[in-house]
């Protein structure tokens, strides 16, 4: 099933060249399990979400790890009727989504209590959107559901969700909600804001 990513990377500062230049050596780890391509609007990312979600977490870190502002918005998608399948999106075997979704809400909240601690405050917000779904309203309260109990929930907002903590629970709770709602052949699409060292108020 094709996987994959449109990522933008935006430090705010002068030396943004510099930055995202340099940030992109975090993704050196991930190159021989993802397609990469790169025009003046995005880059594409195409992968297994295992691979996907860490890779576009460290590139992100990488440049917020500079102390400027960075924000980083993402159009992640599975299962895009769209797209041809690709051999490097096969995944491994994760969670079913055939599961009850009280059981899949269990399973990802563990998942993000076990993701590993980066020490990167960030904080960030998605909109899951389950497509060709009878019952797609269930999947996105089944998420929200999950969202509340992984520990990273921030608070509700219009059209969306907003978390909030370590780097490595944040990502791997969009992680668990891109791979664990939906239907398990269907398309699903997720919008994807992650911001760290904001001038803003908390």
């Amino acid at each position: 099933m094709f996987s994959g990513a449109q990522v933008s990377l935006y430090p705010m500062s002068d030396d943004f060249v510099g930055i995202i230049i340099g940030a992109l050596e975090a993704l050196d780890p991930w190159r021989d399990r993802l397609r990469l391509e790169t025009d003046s609007l995005s880059t594409l990312m195409v992968g297994p979400p295992e691979v996907l979600f860490p890779a576009m977490r460290d590139l992100f870190c990488a440049a917020a790890r500079t102390g400027v502002h960075t924000t980083m918005h993402a159009t992640v998608s599975r299962g895009c009727p769209g797209e041809p399948d690709d051999p490097i999106c096969t995944p491994r075997a994760g969670q079913p989504r055939n599961l009850p979704l009280a059981d899949r809400v269990a399973l990802g909240r563990d998942a993000v209590a076990a993701a590993p601690r980066l020490k990167q405050d960030i904080a960030a917000q998605l909109s899951l959107y389950p497509l060709g779904v009878g019952h797609h309203m269930d999947e996105i309260y089944g998420c929200i559901a999950f969202l509340k109990d992984s520990g990273t929930f921030d608070r509700s907002k219009n059209f969306c969700t907003a978390l909030r903590g370590d780097a490595g629970p944040v990502f791997e709770t969009l992680s668990q909600a891109f791979t664990g709602f939906g239907a398990e052949a269907g398309h699903l699409a997720m919008d994807v804001t992650v911001s760290a060292n904001s001038p803003s108020a908390r």
